[in-house]
């Protein structure tokens, strides 16, 4: 199993795996309740199906099964033992962090068409530092990713990308404030060449 990197501190377990097997070979030996075969089964994309499957042989690595894993009516998971757990997979990146308490994780691919959507999920603020940097794709990416993996450790739905989350790239630290809740976050960064991964921890401070 291509397990890439595994980052493992006191309160958080971070597994990353390149996605370079079949599909078939992804599907030998893994047992699934039968709500995740029914999600499976409705998935047109491979690439989604290999990235589905890819978690939960991530999730074997960490000594978990799919059979371990629960979804509320929000459609967050989290682990029967009580841990904390955020899932992402993106084309041949699949991901997990486990924590003993709230975490996020999201991985994207560095594209082109991030600077054409860039408004619909960046503040003045953000557009400007990105726009001015030499590296435009991979700052729009970072603010997306880190956006992301706090929407997932959210209890709100409602959350505007744009206008409650606030990503300060060089601090790597960021804030979701609405009229509902106000909690910052601090985030770790990991470049994968083409691909951005960012895991997110509630701030202490």
């Amino acid at each position: 199993m291509p397990l890439i990197k595994e980052i493992i501190e006191d309160n958080y377990r971070v597994l990353i795996w390149r996605v370079e097997e079949n599909l078939d070979n992804l599907r030998e030996g893994v047992v699934l309740r039968e709500a995740t075969k029914e999600r499976f089964s409705k998935m047109k994309s491979e690439v989604h199906q290999k990235g589905f499957m890819a978690v939960r042989y991530l999730l074997s690595a960490a000594g978990y099964s799919d059979l371990d894993l629960r979804y509320d009516e929000n459609g967050k998971p989290s682990l029967v033992d009580g841990s904390h757990i955020s899932i992402s997979h993106s084309f041949e990146y699949a991901s997990i962090i486990i924590g003993t308490e709230n975490v996020g994780i999201d991985v994207e691919m560095k594209r082109d068409k991030i600077k054409r959507i860039a408004n619909k999920f960046c503040n003045t603020i953000e557009l400007e530092l990105a726009t001015n940097a030499q590296n435009e794709i991979e700052v729009l990416t970072e603010v997306w990713c880190a956006k992301e993996a706090m929407f997932k450790m959210c209890e709100s739905r409602s959350l505007s990308f744009k206008d409650d989350m606030n990503v300060l790239t060089g601090e790597k630290r960021a804030i979701v404030n609405n009229e509902i809740f106000k909690q910052l976050f601090e985030y770790k960064l990991i470049d994968l060449g083409n691909f951005v991964l960012v895991y997110a921890l509630e701030s202490k401070s």
